[in-house]
């Protein structure tokens, strides 16, 4: 019979997923809504932020309440604390949705500064590193945890890019050309952002399957991908 911690380290689980989809569709809906200049995408992001918020705490709760008074150890002990972070990781995730979100709803009032492509582009990117991070975390598959993570570079690569694109318009543009380029470019800083908790999730990954620690030896844990699968080397 299963025990009464085990269904609620399950149930706890399960939550967690059902969270991590709904900030999956929060930052489709953000970019969405800036793409397509969709102010009713722009509601449904700042609806689902506040339930999200909500998620974060219920669920941070019942890990402490765990922690308290079952005394996990070893797996266990790990995969809560794997769950506290990745937790907070995705609350984050879900404040950079909504920070493009708001810049959305305001560039939507202005015409439009210049065709989107680098932003869609990275956040397809950005996005895909969520989902792959959090599919990595379902299956404890450390070695996809790696190459969501080394994929860091490239969503960084793309965000200098778009400020370097959009640099000319802070120089020479006027006041309200100004304000649509500094929107977007803080669009890209929230994407690289998304990004960079992503491959916070797939580092916790690592931690939560083999019990290592790697978020100050990435070099060297993206050098394992490609001695292990040298075609998944970034």
């Amino acid at each position: 019979m299963e025990r009464h911690f085990d269904q609620r380290l399950k149930a706890l689980t399960e939550q967690l997923f059902r969270m991590s989809a709904a900030v999956e569709e929060s930052v489709d809906q953000a970019v969405q809504a800036l793409v397509d200049r969709q102010s009713a995408m722009v509601d449904a992001v700042l609806a689902g932020g506040r339930r999200i918020d909500e998620w974060e705490v219920a669920i941070e709760e019942e890990c402490l309440a765990l922690l308290a008074t079952q005394g996990p150890v070893a797996r266990d002990l790990r995969l809560i604390a794997t769950i506290i972070k990745v937790n907070k990781d995705l609350e984050r995730i879900n404040d950079h949705a909504v920070n493009i979100a708001q810049r959305a709803a305001e560039l939507i009032r202005t015409p439009v500064l210049k065709p989107l492509i680098d932003i869609p582009r990275m956040a397809e990117l950005a996005g895909g590193m969520v989902k792959e991070s959090l599919d990595a975390l379902v299956n404890r598959d450390v070695e996809q945890a790696r190459r969501v993570a080394a994929r860091d570079t490239l969503v960084d690569a793309l965000r200098d890019q778009i400020f370097r694109e959009l640099l000319t318009y802070l120089s020479v543009g006027a006041a309200d050309t100004v304000e649509r380029a500094i929107h977007l470019i803080l669009v890209s800083r929230d994407l690289e952002r998304i990004g960079d908790l992503a491959s916070d999730i797939a580092e916790n990954v690592c931690y939560m399957v083999e019990a290592r620690i790697v978020r100050h030896q990435k070099e060297k844990w993206f050098g394992e991908v490609s001695e292990r699968n040298p075609e998944a080397a970034p």
